[in-house]
């Protein structure tokens, strides 16, 4: 009995003993794109089964494929599901967008009225009915199709500088969701555009551009382009939501150690919620260069994961092991690292290169997302750093500096650091700690500058190198600078705008010379912003710079209500980012310079920027409407035409309504009592161009209401829809009356528009003591001219001179 119980015992300890070696045996982690199904969609090939067609059409959206004559040959199946064909024989495509300035687009690109493009073969991935249509309408093949057609397909997405798309990882999620969304690609070999053309359907968003769905685009370096873009028909039928994502990121926990090689390690607990039943595939956007080394669950299970090489489509996605409900909570925990995504200039200077992907970020990046953060950050000792949120605490930590930093809801999360010094002070109203950040010592490139001077400077009576005058080229000097103007924005902007959603803002020196960005609490600012006039004019940065350097740090700071603050819904709405903080740059230089000439100044270099042709021969304004965005820059217009589109034209759109909002008495009161309750209606929240419009229209004032609807539709398709501009000219004169009061006889003409075009064009006076009033406003509809004589009965002398929109307040051709 006794041999029998301890024979029991042993077995129960090595039963016990086994069992606990397993639970704490790790669960090996899959290597990266192992899933077997995406392994099976990464080498596609075309199957056996094949059909002929004649005359059939296709029908998706707004375009319409007619295959006059050809093969059909299909790809094998996965999990039972065709996702592609190609097609060889004579077919046809017909693009016809429903909306008017898609089709302004296609006839801008194409110069004929219809888009009506040829092919010999086509090659077509889906997950939406295009197989059973197919194979419903065909007949028996009695020929083969060219496997090196799909080849050709697979590798441009995969490689292709231009695209660099992982479609296979997009196609695994409708393949292993229980909800396929319905994805359509055609990638069509043109005979009369372009061989290199890609239409797309993706009810998920476009890449790149979502949360628009259908689009065409080229990929030839010779011919590049976005064409056309638009939402589904039924969605615009329907007036749905636009942002059709598959989860929605809460939260973000992240620790990342960056080593003073500038090599980034990361590790990120991200917390989402799925925005739609049956998600098993979670795309994120990570910079390619960061490579994932492990993702696992919140129990620490490992979990699968794809990302290519960082050369190729490297596009970065998690599967699941089960099915996320509509609703449903999840962490994921990535560990990932790798180099370039930061880089060490020299003399303590690091540049961040990935901005909004150096963690895994929203795969849809737009400023429209909000989430929370806890970031933890380890950087090499002796270096300072400035963050998004708040800095909870700071320490030394085994020859590392490591700080911790949390923040509310917000579109994106960033850092700068660096050998820097930094000077701060508190607001008391508002209520706002600023700070200024500028490195100690100079990067390498401008060491070896210096060393280059230095080494060439002229003996005692020689011309050479004559004026040159570089100093130590130090940036600390101007640190204050900085601090002030960072100061006075922000009491300009919260007085006009009103609060904010954050309440401290770092402004950093950046190696880089040529941009500034801004992010939640923290600027960017270029490095040779912190050089004085002297240097920057020794090393030609002066030279057509149109007053970039006086505006540049009261732009970024405008970004903290424009664009973050206030998100942008889509690409169409980023004109209001970009534009409104660059109207509120020209308020720091009317308002804090009291400087009016370079307040006119600014704006003649706006309307500049729009209208002088760039080595295209394009002017910006003709590329199209500010809604169109960065879709504006393609190789006939120019890679610049966006920039010189958005910023000045976006600002003149809110300056022309500041200053039709404009009142003798009351100033601009009514103007910051709608943008206060815009700021008020979408803190912390993306805001679509229908929606300031609404804003707008809410406070508008009777004299703006020239349709009489009290709707605000005349102006807005005429210089955010629109494309218009203007021409008038302007005949005046003074005499006096009977009375021997002082007359003014007027004629306004307006021209160059179409019949509907109105417009408010206020008339100044610049009396004879220098003052400079707004008489008022002629109302004008079409080309026409309104004639006037107003006698001025308070004036003992007549004005020195009569001029309409002295403030620039219409945007118009320049007389």
């Amino acid at each position: 009995m006794r041999s029998r119980s301890l024979r029991l015992l042993v077995f129960v300890c090595l039963f016990a003993f086994f069992l606990a070696a397993y639970a704490i045996e790790p669960a090996i982690p899959p290597a990266p794109n192992s899933d077997p199904t995406y392994q099976q969609l990464r080498n596609l090939s075309l199957g056996s089964e094949a059909v002929s067609v004649s005359n059939f059409t296709l029908h998706r959206d707004a375009a319409t494929f007619h295959l006059r004559s050809g093969t059909v040959c299909f790809v094998a199946p996965v999990q039972g599901k065709v996702t592609g064909a190609v097609f060889v024989g004579d077919g046809n495509m017909i693009l016809d967008p429903r909306q008017a300035s898609e089709r302004a687009s296609l006839k801008l690109l194409t110069k004929e009225d219809e888009f009506s493009e040829n092919f010999s073969h086509l090659v077509l991935r889906f997950t939406d009915g295009t197989y059973d249509e197919l194979k419903k309408s065909g007949g028996a093949a009695s020929a083969g199709c060219d496997a090196g057609l799909l080849r050709d397909s697979q590798n441009a997405m995969r490689h292709d500088r231009m695209l660099k798309y992982n479609l296979d990882g997009r196609i695994l999620e409708d393949v292993l969701g229980s909800d396929p969304s319905g994805l359509f690609v055609a990638f069509i070999h043109g005979k009369r555009y372009n061989g290199k053309e890609l239409f797309f359907i993706d009810p998920r968003g476009a890449p790149n551009v979502a949360p628009e769905e259908v689009e065409l685009m080229t990929y030839d370096e010779n011919k590049l382009g976005l064409w056309t873009l638009f939402h589904l028909a039924d969605e615009d039928a329907k007036g749905t939501a636009q942002h059709q994502g598959l989860a929605s990121i809460e939260h973000q926990t992240l620790d990342t150690t960056i080593e003073k090689n500038a090599n980034l390690q990361g590790k990120a607990s991200t917390t989402l919620v799925a925005m739609i039943d049956g998600v098993r595939v979670i795309p994120f956007s990570l910079f390619p260069t960061l490579r994932v080394q492990s993702v696992t669950s919140e129990a620490g299970q490992p979990l699968a994961f794809i990302q290519e090489d960082k050369k190729d489509d490297a596009d970065f996605r998690v599967i699941l092991p089960k099915a996320l409900a509509k609703g449903e909570k999840l962490t994921i925990t990535t560990v990932y690292g790798g180099k370039e995504a930061v880089v060490n200039t020299g003399g303590g200077n690091y540049y961040p290169v990935a901005r909004e992907d150096w963690y895994p970020n929203s795969a849809n990046l737009s400023f429209g997302e909000y989430a929370s953060y806890d970031m933890t950050f380890r950087i090499p000792k002796n270096m300072k750093i400035a963050a998004t949120g708040d800095l909870v605490s700071e320490r030394n930590e085994g020859g590392e500096d490591v700080s911790i930093w949390k923040s509310g809801r917000q579109p994106v999360a960033g850092f700068n650091f660096g050998k820097f010094k930094m000077q701060e002070a508190k607001l008391d109203k508002p209520e706002y700690l600023v700070q200024s950040y500028a490195n100690e010592e100079p990067p390498d490139v401008i060491k070896s500058l210096l060393h280059l001077v230095n080494e060439d400077l002229p003996t005692q009576g020689s011309h050479m190198m004559e004026g040159v005058a570089l100093g130590n080229m130090s940036t600390v000097p101007l640190i204050k600078k900085a601090l002030a103007e960072g100061q006075l924005s922000v009491q300009l902007y919260t007085d006009y705008f009103g609060p904010s959603a954050y309440k401290r803002l770092a402004i950093t020196q950046q190696t880089s010379c040529n941009y500034g960005q801004s992010w939640p609490e923290l600027v960017w600012i270029p490095m040779c912003y912190f050089y004085d006039t002297t240097i920057r004019h020794q090393l030609g940065m002066d030279q057509g710079d149109r007053g970039y350097w006086k505006s540049v740090t009261s732009h970024e700071v405008a970004h903290q209500w424009w664009g973050h603050t206030v998100g942008f819904s889509s690409y169409r709405d980023q004109w209001m980012s970009e534009g409104f903080a660059e109207m509120s740059a020209s308020l720091y230089l009317q308002m804090i310079e009291k400087n009016p000439q370079r307040f006119i100044s600014f704006w003649n270099d706006q309307r500049e920027l729009l209208l002088e042709r760039d080595k295209e021969g394009w002017r910006a304004i003709d590329a199209g409407p500010v809604t169109m965005g960065y879709r504006t820059n393609n190789s006939r217009t120019g890679a610049f035409v966006t920039q010189r589109l958005i910023y000045p034209k976006g600002a003149y759109i809110l300056h022309m309504i500041r200053m039709m909002m404009w009142d003798r008495r009351t100033g601009d009161e009514n103007f910051k009592v709608t943008m206060h309750d815009f700021v008020h209606t979408y803190t912390n929240r993306a805001a679509s161009t229908e929606d300031f419009k609404a804003m707008v229209e809410k406070h508008m004032t009777p004299e703006m209401d020239l349709e009489g609807d009290h709707k605000m539709d005349w102006f807005f398709n005429e210089y955010v829809y629109g494309t218009s501009l203007p021409s008038y000219k302007f005949n005046y004169s003074f005499d006096k009356d009977s009375s021997g009061d002082v007359l003014f006889n007027l004629k306004v003409t307006q021209s160059n528009v179409d019949d509907k075009f109105r417009m408010l064009v206020p008339i100044y006076l610049e009396l004879a003591d220098g003052r400079m009033v707004n008489l008022g406003r002629a109302r004008l509809m079409g080309n026409t001219s309104v004639e006037q004589k107003v006698p001025l009965k308070r004036l003992k002398d007549a004005p020195k001179r009569a001029l309409l929109s002295y403030y620039d307040d219409v945007l118009a051709a320049p007389n």
